[in-house]
């Protein structure tokens, strides 16, 4: 059995109908084609692509994730806390094997303070039940945790200010993989400005605890370009080897 006949007997036996073979490939189908974008992304400044600077290690009793959740809450280092209405530190399980890290939060997310909540989070749920997971089995988080006004591209100096409280939360959570969901969020973290096209397809590793990282398209992205859907497939079935080699 191929990898391809692996793939679609996995989805057949969870009983997932949304992904379709279509000229060759995995394609999502179905009602979420119809959604449309919400959010946008920006480009960090220029570095050579390499493992990303070592997680800040803050004290992990059982207390640490809801304590930097405070601080979250309260943060005023940067504009964004001027116009947010609620910060979206993250959400999910917090011994994940998986995290999924996106760009910032969108209208929805900012009104409900959750992650991935609007019509892109309904694709991305989708995404995760294809890898017969709930999102209560993973941790959702983006790189900032306020949202830019009118869903602007982040800043660098944001992104700057607010990646401590994602250092923690992945030294906190230790995952066994890391999908950056989308340019900014696989530039930010690799501190790169490579193309996502060419971070893809590859394992990269995240500071010295060498966490890898799979860089795959935004949700948002795959509503306006369903054609790239099957390409991150593949991107979720990398990472589940990863998951599962470890």
């Amino acid at each position: 059995m191929n990898r391809r006949e692996r793939q679609r007997g996995l989805l057949r036996k969870m009983g997932v109908d949304v992904w379709t073979l279509r000229g060759g490939g995995v394609e999502v189908a179905g009602a979420e084609q119809a959604v449309q974008v919400e959010g946008g992304e920006s480009t960090p400044p220029e570095a050579p692509v390499g493992d990303a600077a070592q997680p800040a290690q803050p004290d992990e009793s059982p207390q640490s994730l809801a304590r930097v959740e405070q601080a979250v809450s309260v943060c005023r280092k940067c504009e964004l806390h001027q116009t947010r209405t609620n910060t979206v530190f993250g959400c999910g399980d917090p011994e994940a094997n998986w995290l999924f890290i996106g760009e910032a939060p969108g209208h929805n997310e900012d009104l409900q303070g959750q992650p991935f909540v609007g019509r892109a989070g309904k694709l991305l749920d989708m995404m995760i039940a294809a890898l017969g997971m709930k999102r209560e089995q993973v941790f959702i988080a983006n790189v900032l945790k306020c949202r830019p006004p009118d869903n602007r591209d982040p800043l660098p100096g944001e992104i700057e200010q607010c990646e401590p409280y994602l250092h923690q939360q992945l030294a906190l959570i230790k995952p066994k993989v890391i999908v950056a969901l989308g340019r900014v969020s696989a530039q930010s973290l690799l501190k790169t400005t490579t193309p996502l096209g060419k971070l893809r397809n590859q394992t990269h590793h995240y500071g010295n605890q060498k966490i890898p990282l799979i860089a795959t398209y935004h949700p948002a992205y795959l509503l306006r370009s369903p054609g790239q859907k099957a390409a991150a497939w593949e991107d979720l079935w990398q990472a589940r080897e990863i998951v599962e080699g470890l």
